[in-house]
């Protein structure tokens, strides 16, 4: 290949790849220092450059001067002063010389090895684009094409590079064939030993935020923000919003003139609900909202423990838990407590119970019994196995020498009837309640099994450290 061929075809590969001229002279550079290895022998102190001007590859060897009389080592890396001088006026003992040689004709292997390294060098460059360019657009919403299916994984076409899209990370029931379009959550870009893979994401919370981003002016504008999201995707999602403009409704923004802007998101996730409701950083208020439409008659606070017990209607019980328990499930997730839902006629008849039970303590009457109930004690075992510290917060009993005397009491009935009567509370069944904790969702454990894919694929991730899913 002459000078002006090589010249063009630096520059094609260039235009053709989107990589830069530098990365493909470098990689020229180096498959002609390879064969001229071979000639001059592993010793040989090599370098080439490519000149611009001539449009040719110029190798230079580089040699140690030395005195005439000094017997050389190696011919392949040393120079006698009066041959150096005649390349160079200026050279003295001691000076590396680079001497410019001819560079080696290439035979039918080393071409081909040559050839190896140019479209290795050009592999790597366009990896690294790749790379550069949509590790940027982590956390984006992406549209590309279905292509295949490879391990129950779907392979979309982005058009530069294909993205993966986990089985795990697929709404349940969505199936995909070959050109369909396919929009996702790039939730992670990684680097495997195959380059650069993208993985996408259906089930991301995250990606049911980027949507509402899309359809509402008001979130993107930062006028309303979305605080939290809970989802069980395909199904249903709540997400918490406030607004920062007292004139906008933060819910009404994100529903949209009947419905448009929520239904749009809907159809988009193939039908899942989606409960937009008014974030609050009162906790009662909060939980309130996250499980409507249920009516709420009660809440008692537990802080320490971040629990609730939430006494409802009998005839709103199934609407607050929800179906197979979705809704409360769903709420416990958003607003972060445990929620813990009861009927009427059940809490009636717990608290009967439990306040008949306190009063074989001895010395505790009805109204001191209900107080005990009222601190969280169901059972004489619960009083007789609480620390003083503990009992001290109940009403009446706030003096340590109260707290022991109710503790010993307590403990002298257990004693003496044993779990019989000390542990009745214990319900019998769970008709009339439901309980629910903010505990790892499905999404939460897919996540998990995304990143063991990349663990697998001996890929790294640039990943963010953990953040709720509006953060």
């Amino acid at each position: 290949m002459n000078a002006t061929e090589l010249s063009k075809v630096i520059e094609a590969i260039g235009k053709d790849r989107g990589i830069k001229k530098e990365i493909i002279i470098s990689a020229v550079e180096q498959a002609i220092l390879m064969a001229a290895q071979k000639k001059y022998g592993p010793n040989a102190v090599l370098e080439a450059h490519y000149s611009s001007d001539s449009g040719e590859v110029e190798l230079f060897q580089f040699k140690k001067v030395v005195e005439s009389d000094e017997a050389m080592l190696e011919e392949s890396e040393e120079i006698m002063i009066e041959e150096a001088r005649k390349l160079d006026p200026d050279a003295q003992i001691g000076d590396e010389l680079g001497i410019k040689v001819e560079a080696p004709d290439f035979g039918r292997i080393d071409a081909q090895t040559a050839k190896q390294v140019i479209f290795q060098k050009v592999r790597d460059a366009e990896r690294e684009i790749i790379y550069n360019e949509y590790i940027h657009r982590k956390g984006e919403v992406i549209t590309g094409i279905a292509r295949r299916i490879e391990r129950g994984n779907m392979v979309i076409d982005l058009g530069k590079t294909d993205a993966l899209l986990p089985r795990s990370e697929i709404i349940p029931g969505e199936q995909f064939k070959p050109g369909d379009r396919v929009q996702a959550y790039l939730a992670e870009v990684a680097l495997t030993t195959r380059g650069p893979q993208l993985y996408l994401s259906r089930t991301s919370p995250k990606y049911l935020i980027k949507l509402f981003e899309v359809e509402v002016p008001e979130i993107r504008d930062n006028i309303v923000e979305i605080k939290l999201c809970a989802r069980e995707p395909g199904a249903r999602s709540k997400i918490a919003v406030i607004s920062k403009d007292r004139d906008v409704d933060p819910v009404g923004a994100c529903v949209g003139m009947k419905g448009m802007r929520v239904q749009n998101i809907i159809q988009e996730l193939k039908g899942e609900k989606i409960d937009i409701i008014p974030w609050s950083d009162n906790p009662v208020i909060f939980v309130r909202s996250a499980l409507a439409p249920a009516e709420i008659s009660s809440v008692r606070l537990d802080e320490r423990n971040k629990t609730m017990e939430i006494m409802v209607e009998d005839d709103q019980l199934s609407l607050a838990i929800g179906r197979k328990g979705q809704n409360v499930r769903l709420a416990a997730q958003l607003t972060g407590w445990r929620l813990d839902i009861i009927s009427k006629t059940k809490l009636q008849k717990r608290t009967t119970d439990a306040v008949t039970n306190l009063q074989y303590i001895e010395s505790v009457n009805e109204t001191m019994a209900h107080s005990i109930y009222q601190a969280g004690f169901l059972n004489v075992k619960q009083v007789a196995e609480a620390t003083v510290e503990n009992l001290m917060k109940i009403p009446g009993y706030d003096v340590e020498e109260t707290a022991t005397k109710l503790k010993e009491r307590a403990a002298g009935v257990v004693e003496k009837t044993g779990d019989a009567l000390t542990s009745q509370q214990a319900p019998e069944d769970g008709k009339g309640m439901f309980s629910a904790s903010p505990m790892k969702d499905a999404k939460a454990l897919a996540e998990e099994r995304l990143r063991e894919m990349i663990k697998q694929a001996g890929g790294k991730v640039e990943a963010d450290a953990e953040k709720p899913a509006a953060e």
